[in-house]
């Protein structure tokens, strides 16, 4: 986490126990997801009237907030019946399981946001060297890309000619020849997404 945690304890004297649960729940948060920019939790103390208000009983609300890239996170437990969280370690328990539900969710949506594929490069065989075993592609990006007959899958190479479309993927700064395909595969003419200008 980049900036310490906040903690206030409002309406109860500060516990060392409740505070160190805390600090261990927001450590386990900061391994589940290690971008979080802050994190404020508050303990608050609530008295309420059990049956027709003869006697009070304490219950506790526990809100936590995260920042996090791109968002803030809240989680706030209030006492929903006479017996919820009148047991303060139940309602931390409770608020931090929330959160965790929450951040997973917030992360899981994020990586199905980045988690797409790019599309693999193509292009059309530019020049061919069938003797020596090599050649060069002129990709859809426009840069041109030597291949050995090795890279080619499936021993494929003798298979090409100039113009034959092909999906490859590429290294730099392994041949002496600049940019070179470690894999060339063979498609179909019309798998071929871009005709090289």
């Amino acid at each position: 986490m980049q900036t310490p945690l906040e903690l206030s304890f409002n309406g109860l004297d500060a516990s060392p126990a409740v505070e160190t649960r805390i600090r261990e729940r927001v450590a386990r948060l900061d391994r589940l997801f290690p971008g979080i920019t802050s994190c404020h939790v508050a303990v608050d103390s609530h008295h309420r009237s059990e049956g027709g208000g003869r006697s009070k009983a304490v219950a506790y609300d526990v809100r936590i907030e995260l920042r996090v890239p791109g968002t803030e996170l809240a989680v706030s437990r209030k006492p929903g019946n006479r017996h919820a969280h009148t047991d303060i370690h139940v309602a931390v328990r409770d608020s931090f399981d929330a959160m965790e539900r929450r951040l997973k969710a917030y992360a899981d949506r994020l990586h199905r946001e980045v988690k797409t594929h790019p599309e693999p490069l193509q292009g059309k065989v530019a020049r061919l060297f069938r003797d020596q075993g090599y050649g060069f592609i002129a990709t859809t990006d426009g840069r041109e890309v030597y291949f050995h007959r090795n890279s080619v899958i499936d021993e494929g190479f003798f298979g090409l000619d100039v113009g034959s479309p092909v999906q490859l993927s590429v290294v730099d700064g392994e041949s002496p020849q600049g940019t070179q395909a470690t894999t060339v595969r063979p498609i179909r003419p019309r798998q071929l997404r871009q005709q090289p200008q």
